[in-house]
């Protein structure tokens, strides 16, 4: 019996050292072989872990470009996501096997966004947001801009919206672009109002495509060194989470745009919700007060400048422009309340918009087409 143990236990020992990540094994070894093997639905984990190891010792694994070899092959939806979302991880950690990729490869990554299939769509999202990154791709991806805008405001997807507004505000947008963002103005406007967007997470519990997208998060993470509670994506806290992560993005895009003169008035006169104001509740979380805060700001400093007060603007009754800065505006309530915020950010750019409220002197002689705004602050000091 003893002897039998024995023999067992050597048994164990060798089938433990065979399985050892070890360089180069010395017997082949079936599991390890299969991650190996370009073939997505085996997994790439070990595959991508050698290849990281690789690029520390400054070889090249090949990885990337075997990755992106298959993904010219044919292949089904899920696999592609697969294969998009490996590429995606090898991008940002395997820097140099990215810098040496070439315009053909983001030409190959933009024609994934013409999948018929969504889950495809937001992992090429997220694989030129990667590479967009890398300086020399950034022009090549400015040109997909058009394509990117037009699936936001035409695809009603949580996972997608989140990874095109994060490509959209990591890139510097052409002003060719200009005339698709004025059309696709009122969308990213009803993106950020967007409460019901908690319907749309993913209610997906398997391993499909629907969980392919959340790299997105996963990356959100890794800039800002912040944990998320370990639940399901159907769970509240990730809904809600969700909800403001998009809305986040898509004020920080509206941000950029509104420093853009000839887009200025668009955005001043989209339609917006009755209780727009909502967005500067004490209660909405701190990055995205913060955010909207930085946008009204932007936007009372470009109505005050010269240029644009010297044309008379006519607006809609429920623009933007009216729930910020109209006679019936509750904006002074709502800023007041947001002065004794808990967070500081919060509270120093609350005083920034307060102070970027106070009109120039002259602009009380001009005559206007819109009616003075009613505000706390014209005559503190």
């Amino acid at each position: 019996m003893r002897l039998c143990l024995k023999k067992k236990k050597k048994k164990k020992r060798k089938g433990k050292t065979a399985l050892s990540p070890g360089p180069c094994p010395p017997l082949p070894n079936p599991i390890l072989s299969s991650l190996l093997s370009p073939q997505p639905e085996l997994g790439w984990g070990g595959c991508l872990g050698l290849a990281v190891e690789r690029e520390r010792h400054g070889r090249d694994s090949g990885e990337l470009r075997r990755l992106l070899n298959s993904l010219e092959c044919k292949q089904d939806e899920y696999a592609k996501s697969m294969i998009l979302h490996s590429i995606t991880r090898c991008v940002y950690l395997l820097e140099a096997e990215a810098s040496a990729c070439t315009t053909d490869d983001i030409v190959l990554l933009g024609y994934m966004l013409d999948d018929k299939d969504n889950s495809v769509k937001t992992q090429a999202l997220n694989t030129l947001k990667a590479f967009s990154g890398i300086r020399k791709f950034r022009l090549k991806i400015q040109e997909h801009s058009i394509k990117v805008l037009e699936l936001i405001s035409t695809i009603w997807d949580t996972e997608l919206h989140i990874a095109g507004l994060r490509l959209l505000n990591n890139l510097p947008l052409p002003d060719y672009v200009h005339p698709q963002l004025r059309r696709v103005m009122p969308a990213l406007m009803e993106i950020l109002q967007s409460d019901y967007i908690l319907a749309q997470v993913p209610e997906d519990h398997g391993q499909g495509p629907a969980l392919l997208t959340s790299p997105s998060t996963a990356l959100r993470e890794r800039s800002r060194g912040s944990c998320l509670p370990c639940s399901g994506s159907d769970s509240p806290a990730f809904s809600c989470f969700t909800l403001s992560f998009i809305q986040v993005q898509a004020v920080r895009l509206l941000s950029y745009l509104a420093q853009k003169n000839d887009l200025l008035y668009d955005i001043l006169n989209c339609q917006v919700h009755s209780n727009f104001l909502n967005l500067f509740q004490p209660t909405q979380p701190g990055s995205l007060l913060y955010e909207v805060l930085v946008f009204a700001e932007r936007l009372s400093e470009g109505r005050n400048a010269p240029h644009y007060r010297a044309v008379k603007w006519h607006y809609n009754e429920q623009s933007l422009h009216e729930s910020l800065f109209g006679e019936e505006s509750r904006l002074a309530d709502r800023l007041l309340a947001l002065v004794i915020h808990p967070e500081e950010d919060v509270q120093i750019q609350a005083c920034k918009v307060i102070v970027s409220l106070q009109y120039p002197q002259d602009l009380r002689s001009r005559p206007s087409s819109c009616q003075p705004s009613r505000s706390y602050f014209k005559n503190t000091e």
